[in-house]
């Protein structure tokens, strides 16, 4: 019903740049908010930041300054800029959309299936 797509991912030198995006598209009533997690080899999937409807963020502590999220006017886009890459940022990223379906009441959560950043050092 839902199908989050993430794009953008691949391989950068620490301390460079990378932009990644993500689109979620099917039979959406309502996004309430889309974001990022992430999760690196032998981790847990960890809070990268978070956008809602209403244009508020979140980001997790060790990401802000670095990262900057942010979504396109018809909000079923988000964009996830990364700057000063670190080795310790390689992971898999994960882009999510909670949202309401037509037909459905209840929101839920949306995955995409991950992007790959690899930070060489």
């Amino acid at each position: 019903q839902v199908q989050v797509v993430e794009s953008g991912g691949g391989l950068v030198q620490a301390g460079g740049s990378l932009r990644l995006s993500c689109a979620a598209s099917g039979s959406i009533y309502f996004i309430s908010a889309m974001g990022w997690y992430r999760q690196a080899p032998g981790k847990e999937r960890e809070l990268v930041a978070t956008i809602t409807s209403g244009g508020s963020t979140n980001y997790e502590d060790s990401m802000k300054g670095r990262f900057t999220i942010s979504r396109d006017n018809g909000g079923n886009t988000v964009y996830l800029q990364m700057n000063s890459l670190k080795f310790e940022d390689t992971a898999v990223y994960y882009c999510y959309c909670n949202a309401r379906v037509l037909g459905r009441l209840r929101a839920m959560d949306y995955w995409g299936k991950g992007t790959l950043v690899t930070v060489s050092s």
